[in-house]
């Protein structure tokens, strides 16, 4: 097996990034790389002095999800290369991980159009349900789709192997080809749809994308930003309005402008405030400003 490259952000979650580290086996084969993107101590230097084994990037600025992988990308020397979230663990024997490692990469190669592959997500919390089984194709008007299986107890109906549309950002192993032929992961972004608009480049570049079964990743999910925080409302407002400028096409892009603006927006809008949720509304608001102002100034290149 080739080396595996995992790359992994750290931002003010030492305790989630350290039991991150001590789930992943220390094997020859596997390089673990994390950024610690400008976590409020220094959280980098406490991180390299506890795992000698592991290499840390610091960066001095917050880069956002994007730009955290992408310093990830540039530091990484193998093949392949796992991004995970911090929040996330493996589980099972060092031998059993290592197995499971294997078969994302025998998926990777299996194909030369494959380019990406994703493991099974299941929530690490309580009934360990599962969260990602591959995705849905996402609306070209509403811009959301679903995972399939979320929610469902892991009974082994999803245990076939498939193409999947889109990866998720939790959890995916990349070739490294790939990434040279489709481009860095997109920086505009920051938080949010990302891995969806990469999938997209992957995709572009001639590449398709997989689910793969036989590797299962645990994902505590949001605890950086918190699951339903204005910080995030705020994002994936945004960011659906940037994903449709960026991969939508005339003239449904326009159609997706108008109901996420004059239908969704006003909507949420109403919603936070009946709720007493004025952060919520102030940050539905400013997503929606953000974007027009970038988007008419032609911003949001990368």
């Amino acid at each position: 097996m080739n080396k595996i490259s995992i790359i992994t952000i750290n931002y003010n979650g030492f305790a989630d990034t350290c039991a991150l580290i001590e789930s992943i086996p220390e094997n020859d084969l596997l390089e673990v790389i994390v950024v610690d993107n400008a976590s409020r101590t220094d959280e980098a230097t406490v991180l390299s002095e506890r795992y000698p084994h592991i290499s840390v990037v610091r960066s001095k600025r917050n880069l956002g999800f994007a730009g955290g992988n992408n310093l990830g990308i540039e530091a990484a020397t193998g093949k392949h290369l796992f991004f995970l979230n911090n929040d996330t663990v493996m589980e099972g024997t060092e031998t059993q991980k290592m197995q499971a490692l294997q078969m994302l990469v025998s998926r990777l190669e299996s194909s030369e159009s494959i380019g990406v592959v994703c493991p099974k997500i299941r929530f690490y919390q309580e009934e360990r349900l599962i969260q990602f089984a591959g995705y849905t194709p996402l609306s070209a008007v509403t811009v959301r789709n679903r995972a399939i299986g979320c929610g469902e107890a892991d009974r082994g109906q999803y245990d076939i192997p498939h193409p999947t549309p889109y990866a998720h950002g939790a959890a995916m192993m990349v070739k490294r080809e790939a990434i040279n032929k489709a481009g860095l992961m997109p920086e505009c972004y920051f938080l949010y749809y990302e891995e969806l608009d990469w999938s997209m480049m992957f995709r572009h570049a001639g590449y398709e994308l997989w689910y793969e079964p036989a590797c299962t990743i645990f994902h505590k999910e949001s605890q950086t930003t918190g699951q339903d925080s204005p910080l995030r409302t705020y994002y994936l407002t945004r960011n659906r309005l940037l994903f449709a400028r960026r991969n939508g096409k005339f003239p449904t892009k326009q159609l997706s402008f108008f109901y996420q603006i004059a239908m969704v927006g006003p909507r949420d809008i109403l919603r936070s405030l009946f709720h007493l949720r004025t952060r919520h509304a102030r940050a539905t608001l400013s997503g929606i400003a953000d974007f027009l102002r970038n988007h008419l100034a032609e911003r949001y290149v990368r």
